[in-house]
């Protein structure tokens, strides 16, 4: 299931908004997850999880503490480092899946790569198919993507995070939007991954049904991880 080697680490992180009044968002947040590890975040609304998530993607870089991700420190690294971090270590999924409805859904996926550049337009183009042969919507490739269904849409998603090959995926209520075969389907796609690509999974969600069988529940309370 999951070795040792700690892929993602914080330490001490606090997180506050002081407008108009101070606010403690997330308090003395320790944790550390294992590389091949499927980890849930969950808690009530307004706990502190999509909070938690975003600092950990370092989308969000106004706060205290520390966050190192393949043992390097994200702390001191500037926005273009930061970049170059999420582009090669980080893959996104979002419940709303942020597709581009003019593009097809291999255009969609080759998206991150292209702008990672360090393959040809062609190795791209190989990849993206191969993911969403994986992911087993490799016939939906040159659909637009305003042309799929909402389950479709959210697999063109994680294909889309998979295409860099990152260490860890994070994804905000990815099934939030599916009912229940659909959310179930994305489950086993998640599990598969874990399993046999060897990739790190954090999953905020209200779902308990999901998380309950995820590797790992983190649960979370008024900013802290009970």
């Amino acid at each position: 299931m999951t070795n040792s080697e700690t892929i993602l680490r914080a330490v001490h992180i606090n997180k506050s908004f002081s407008d108009p009044v101070h606010v403690q968002v997330l308090q003395d947040i320790n944790m550390s997850v294992s590389r091949g590890e499927f980890v849930s975040i969950t808690g009530k609304s307004g706990c502190g999880k999509s909070t938690l998530l975003y600092i950990l993607s370092t989308l969000d870089t106004d706060f205290t503490g520390d966050l190192f991700i393949d043992c390097q420190p994200m702390r001191g690294l500037s926005e273009k480092q930061l970049a170059k971090v999420r582009n090669e270590k980080i893959g996104f999924v979002f419940q709303f899946h942020y597709l581009l409805n003019e593009f097809s859904v291999l255009e969609n996926v080759m998206l991150p790569a292209l702008k990672l550049n360090l393959h040809t337009e062609e190795e791209i183009r190989e990849h993206a198919l191969r993911k969403l042969e994986i992911l087993g919507i490799k016939s939906l490739a040159d659909k637009k993507a305003n042309k799929i269904s909402g389950g479709e849409k959210q697999r063109v998603a994680i294909a889309r995070a998979l295409i860099n090959n990152p260490s860890i995926i994070m994804c905000d209520e990815p099934t939030g939007n599916l009912d229940k075969t659909n959310s179930l389907l994305v489950f086993e796609l998640f599990k598969e991954i874990t399993e046999n690509e060897g990739l790190t999974l954090m999953v905020v969600t209200h779902d308990q049904e999901f998380a309950n069988r995820t590797h790992r529940i983190i649960e979370m309370e008024d900013g802290k991880i009970l």
